[in-house]
């Protein structure tokens, strides 16, 4: 280690994930901490660095939830902090914080090709606006767009657009689920909890009670096909995403490709290159044209906002 190292931290509800990254290669060090050991996030910044025998003058945090000043109040983690009170405890020069999901576009750029599966057909054209999802405990929506300095990823909550159907069925659901929620957004069906919603409500829409099942059970009973409710259920939820996607690629002209991050496709990556995703993500009518050559992509690398992170860091203050 030198002191060129830059501290880096991926910061979720229970675990924080720190590492240390140079000015070039990928991050090294790595340690998960339990957040609830800790009672602030300075506290657990310094428990790290006193293990590595390093005091670092560059930081680069990411975090659930919108990053909006210096003020900063964790969604699902009793941490509040000032980035400003932070920065001066651990000695920083200079600390980024960031949404995790920015982080998570960030790194894209960033991916080699092993760390990624193209879905159907398509090349990205250079220079051209990048989209990118992330289906997991919720929906990370973010874009990036290219400049001068670099790639500028947006901080968007674009996960809470209205969902649109496409067939009978979905509206059938969609219907149903107006009972519950007075906003039926793409993240009440394209995430974790998401896929729980389309089993439930397919179930009750066959007249079944549906059981109490986990989104990965349900995925799991799909994949062996022993149920039939959740092989539909993961079916609409592959093509839901396809839907949201391709209205992503319109909405920012993301001639550079699509990508969809987060760890829930990879479970299933085989039957998700088969499903319905990349027919629904190009069928726009009259735009089928446009979006057919726009490539669309699967994340494989484990902590891509680690990539975002380590890029984030090294830019220019």
């Amino acid at each position: 280690m030198t002191a060129a190292d830059s501290l880096i931290a991926d910061i979720g509800g229970t675990n924080a994930r720190f590492a240390l990254v140079g000015a070039e290669g990928p991050a090294h060090s790595e340690r998960v901490l339990r957040c609830a050991d800790y009672p602030t996030l300075t506290e657990a910044a310094r428990a790290y660095l006193a293990g590595q025998g390093v005091r670092p003058l560059n930081a680069a945090f990411a975090l659930a939830g919108p990053v909006t000043g210096d003020r900063i109040r964790m969604t699902n983690l009793p941490w509040e902090f000032s980035i400003r009170d932070v920065r001066d405890a651990l000695g920083l020069d200079r600390l980024d914080v960031i949404n995790d999901f920015t982080a998570v576009a960030l790194g894209i750029p960033e991916l080699g090709a092993a760390d990624k599966v193209q879905v159907g057909d398509g090349e990205p054209v250079a220079g051209y606006p990048v989209g990118v999802l992330g289906p997991g405990s919720g929906l990370g929506v973010s874009a990036l767009i290219p400049g001068p300095g670099g790639w500028t990823a947006l901080a968007t909550e674009g996960g809470h657009v209205t969902m649109a159907p496409i067939t009978d069925r979905e509206s059938a659901v969609l219907a149903q689920l107006r009972k519950t929620y007075e906003h039926v957004s793409a993240e009440r069906l394209v995430c974790g909890p998401g896929l729980v919603n389309l089993y439930d409500t397919l179930a009750y829409l066959d007249g079944l009670e549906p059981e109490k099942l986990t989104a990965a059970e349900i995925s799991d009973r799909a994949l062996a096909r022993r149920d039939p409710v959740c092989v539909e259920a993961l079916e609409m939820f592959c093509a839901m995403l396809g839907t949201v996607a391709g209205n992503l690629a319109l909405s920012i002209g993301a001639r550079g490709g699509v990508f969809i991050a987060g760890g829930i496709i990879p479970r299933f990556l085989t039957a998700f290159t088969h499903s319905r995703f990349r027919k629904r993500f190009v069928e726009k009518g009259r735009m089928r044209d446009f979006l057919g050559p726009i490539p669309t992509y699967v994340v494989t690398h484990p902590y891509p906002a680690f990539l975002g992170l380590a890029a984030q860091v090294r830019r220019p203050a």
